[in-house]
């Protein structure tokens, strides 16, 4: 990025100088245990990666490209995968780290990964040889951290990933239903790297090996720390002065820049925004006043504390909106908010990698396998990317209930068309059982290749939480041609006989460019494409930040158009979500209809999973809505909490289903809507319960499918959520 748009970092990921290790080279994978290190020459590891899923050394695993970049950095790197956490032996396994531990529980949160959104233990871990659940404990990187302190208590403990990431603040937790503190404090790590943190975890390793102490690196972006108070030379605001909740007089916009205001005007904000009394007061200390917009980088906003936040359920939904507002690199500042005698700083976010710098992190030198020592156990989360390729980083999306934009940010990152053809050739060449088939060009979205706000100056100064709600920004560029392109350009590649593109679309971005639409349509699907609508109904997309269903149709013409152009039988799956905040009885049951008119058949659902520090969990949690002002006499956001009414919800997602019948009549004639029910076409369920009475096996769905295919002439399309859920974030 331009100095013009971002901060300049300290230095580039290439050009620190490699630590005096370099000397040993390249290892086949990254040692695991001690008989490796002795093959490797090597005496001690300089860092030991303790992570909560198998190694598996491939660029779609958090462990490998942390493990290859820190090597290529010139440090010894030993991996600890899956350890048994029910003592500090195991973390001993590759003795005593020369710099630090760095901690993470893997490419998915361990609550998510381990509990199902009703709270009921999964059996399965797709991150783990077999598939088998059970080898990592619940708050998995808070359990190492302390096991690594356990360990040897003098080495610092570096924690990182998404887990981490989403817990860096004080922040609700579904499975206590209660708020917790900061991970940082209970983990008893050093420091917290929150988002994809290559940048940070380089200049802390380096800095490190140079001797530093772990409690003075305080100034790195990206971090979480903790301090005693605020240090001299920076200014604190207080964040309610930002966004007051409650009933106060009318605040200037604390973001407008002073050159715009006149000389009034800024005294009335200043009188505001630092209680200094009033604008003659103010008008007195105005010269020693510093402005965010001039002193951003030495202003640290405050928000409430632990305690009242999770106390004041209100006051969470405020610390909530205020963390998002603060998101941006580009204008986003630090952040402090007391943890009792402590108070936790979160530095300002990472600057987003360039794009030489993103080929260099995808270009290490990866096996692309799992370690030898799992003996060719699959691994399903490896079995479902081998063949995939990541081509960028970040969302602007915005969706309140997604992780991935407050892990990975808004600002995409993109690989060079180079990079990514050279690991399709490394697919081709190096990865077992490839057949020609690519089955994903994508990342966090499929379509956001490339795409970016049509001027970095604005990008760096804009707030707003997305770039394509309620609308697509005027000021984003839509064109999909290098996305485009570079799909023509994989197809050519010797070898590759199909890509697929099985990411989620962004299908209200795509209709932008028919072009695009029409390449991803006639080349790119096989057979069925993924897009996510998630509601029909405007009162809970409107807490999703999701665009109307009129968005959703626009694709679906332009999608059976190409199609039929193209002479292939292709089919739309939608995502939807039951039970999120916003969402009423009466909005799911137009959503059942529609589903039924459309003649969709969701074999599997999804309940919204209240994910820590989402804008939906908080209002989720407190019943306020962080996209707008919050105050206490602000209109509330319905949370649907009884396990009850969440059943219900996703009972009218399956409305088709024999099993589910009994209750939704029951709901369907409370809610007055008797006249649904009946053994017609234009009802939703039948009156009646099938003879047999024992639930919905495979017979009966070929029965209703083939009964359904000859009423309406349509094929029913079977929704499936896939493992892991498409909205746990990536490493």
């Amino acid at each position: 990025m331009p100095s013009s748009s971002f901060p300049t970092p300290h230095s580039e990921l290439f050009d620190y100088p490699k630590y005096w290790a370099e000397c040993y080279g390249v290892a086949p994978f990254l040692p695991i245990s001690r008989a490796e290190m002795d093959t490797l020459g090597w005496d001690s590891c300089d860092i030991i990666i303790v992570t909560g899923d198998a190694y598996v050394d491939h660029p779609s695993f958090g462990m490998a490209i942390i493990g290859r970049l820190l090597e290529d950095q010139g440090f010894r790197v030993g991996i600890i995968a899956q350890p048994d956490w029910h003592s500090a032996d195991a973390f001993k396994a590759l003795g005593k780290p020369n710099l630090f531990y760095g901690v993470a529980a893997g490419n998915m949160d361990s609550m998510i990964n381990r509990y199902t959104a009703e709270r009921k233990i999964r059996s399965d871990d797709a991150y783990t040889p077999g598939g088998m659940g059970g080898s990592r404990p619940d708050r998995c990187s808070l359990v190492y951290s302390q096991r690594c302190k356990e360990a040897w208590p003098d080495v610092p403990v570096v924690l990182g990933g998404i887990e981490a990431s989403l817990r860096r603040i004080a922040h609700y937790d579904y499975w206590q239903d209660s708020v917790r503190r900061s991970i940082l404090l209970d983990a008893t790590a050093d420091i917290l790297l929150y988002g994809n943190a290559e940048r940070a975890l380089v200049e802390v390793a380096h800095r490190l090996s140079r001797g530093e102490d772990v409690a003075q690196i305080t100034d790195v972006r990206g971090t979480a720390l903790l301090r005693k108070d605020t240090p001299d030379g920076w200014w604190e605001i207080d964040s309610t002065r930002i966004d007051r909740p409650g009933k106060v007089d009318k605040l200037v916009n604390p973001y407008i820049n002073p050159r715009d205001m006149d000389v009034s005007e800024k005294r009335r904000r200043d009188a505001a925004m630092y209680g200094v009394g009033d604008p003659e007061t103010a008008e007195k200390v105005e010269q020693f006043i510093p402005h965010p917009s001039r002193d951003r980088d030495r202003t640290v906003i405050r928000l409430p504390s632990f305690e009242k936040v999770r106390n004041d359920a209100v006051l969470y939904a405020h610390a909530n909106r205020i963390l998002h507002m603060e998101t941006n690199p580009g204008n986003a500042r630090a952040l402090v908010q007391k943890h009792g005698d402590a108070d936790l700083w979160l530095n300002a976010p990472p600057i987003p990698l360039a794009t030489k710098e993103m080929d260099y992190v995808f270009g290490m030198p990866f096996a692309r396998v799992p370690h030898p020592s799992y003996a060719g156990a699959k691994i399903p989360a490896y079995e479902m990317i081998r063949f995939s390729v990541n081509i960028m980083r970040g969302c602007f999306g915005g969706c309140t209930f997604c992780s991935i934009t407050e892990h990975e940010g808004r600002i995409i990152q993109n690989r060079s068309e180079e990079s990514i053809l050279n690991e399709v050739e490394q697919i081709r060449d190096k990865v077992p059982g490839f057949t020609g088939v690519i089955s994903d060009l994508g990342g966090p979205t499929a379509n956001m290749y490339r795409i970016a706000c049509k001027s970095r100056e604005i990008e760096a100064a804009c707030r707003l939480p997305s770039c394509v709600y309620p609308g697509i920004c005027k000021n984003l560029k839509t064109d999909h041609s290098a996305l485009t392109h570079l799909y023509r350009q994989t197809r050519k590649l010797a070898g590759v006989k199909k890509v697929l593109i099985a990411s989620g679309l962004r299908y209200d971005l795509a209709v932008k460019d028919p072009e695009y639409v029409k390449e991803l349509v006639t080349h790119h699907v096989g057979g069925q494409l993924k897009i996510a609508p998630e509601h029909t109904e405007n009162g809970p997309l409107s807490k999703m930040m999701k665009p109307g269903i009129g968005s959703y149709d626009q694709f679906k013409r332009m999608f059976e158009k190409y199609s039929k152009e193209a002479g292939k039988e292709q089919y739309l799956i939608p995502y939807f979500i039951a039970a999120h905040p916003g969402t009423t009885d009466e909005d799911m049951l137009n959503l059942a209809i529609w589903l039924k008119r459309n003649g969709f058949s969701a074999d599997q659902v999804q309940a919204f999973y209240p994910s820590p520090m989402a804008t939906a969990t908080a209002m989720y949690h407190s019943g306020k809505n962080p996209l707008r002002k919050v105050s206490y006499k602000a209109g509330g956001v319905a949370s649907i909490k009884s396990p009850e009414q969440r059943k219900l919800h996703k009972a009218l997602l399956r409305y088709h289903d024999p099993d589910n019948w009994e209750m939704l009549r029951k709901a369907l004639k409370k809610m007055g809507r008797a006249d649904l029910i009946g053994d017609s076409e234009s009802h939703l369920i039948p009156s009646k319960q099938p003879e047999s009475g024992h639930g919905y096996h495979a017979s009966r769905r070929k029965n209703t499918e083939q009964a359904h295919r000859r009423r309406t002439g349509k094929k029913i399309l079977t929704q499936h959520t896939g493992l892991p859920p498409r909205d746990a974030g990536n490493s």
